[in-house]
């Protein structure tokens, strides 16, 4: 009998949920390979890649949006800012504020690194995938967006 919470296809999406999860976790391992190594822990790659895309930002609101007490991040900030990965520098709305930039060096480094795998990836797709199976992809990148929007209502 089928109930509410176990529907027929139950065991097929969960296959496919485990067979996905595998999948992405070794393209991304592929991925990392193009790049030079680094000691990055995952909390100051989440810093640097918000940094990067949101611009500069105060110690306070990086803790905010990461989740994270405003001393553990003023830590990770340090510890970045020893590295030359960021620097910090007067807000010009509030002088008493400062704002946590990438170094140009950095960004340059980051510029370089995507590059490595944008081409990795471009020829990845080019030498494994047909015209067909790249517009099949092109699809399946518009269903992983949705997937990786999704927010369940019922996790804490």
């Amino acid at each position: 009998m089928n109930t509410p919470s176990s529907p027929p296809e139950a065991p097929h999406v969960a296959g496919l949920a485990g067979e996905l999860r595998i999948s992405v976790s070794k393209l991304m391992r592929r991925m990392r390979e193009q790049t030079h190594p680094n000691d990055l822990t995952s909390s100051q790659k989440s810093v640097l890649l918000r940094l990067d895309r949101d611009g500069p930002a105060t110690v306070s609101a990086l803790a905010r949006a990461e989740s994270v007490r405003p001393q553990s991040m003023r830590m990770t900030v340090a510890t970045l800012e020893a590295m030359g990965a960021v620097s910090g520098a007067a807000d010009p709305s509030d002088g008493r504020q400062t704002l946590i930039a990438l170094t140009p060096e950095f960004r340059r480094r980051l510029q370089a690194n995507r590059a490595a795998k944008d081409d990795w990836l471009f020829r990845a797709l080019h030498a494994q995938l047909s015209a067909q199976e790249q517009a099949e992809l092109a699809s399946a990148v518009q269903l992983l967006q949705r997937l990786a929007e999704f927010q369940d209502a019922a996790r804490p």
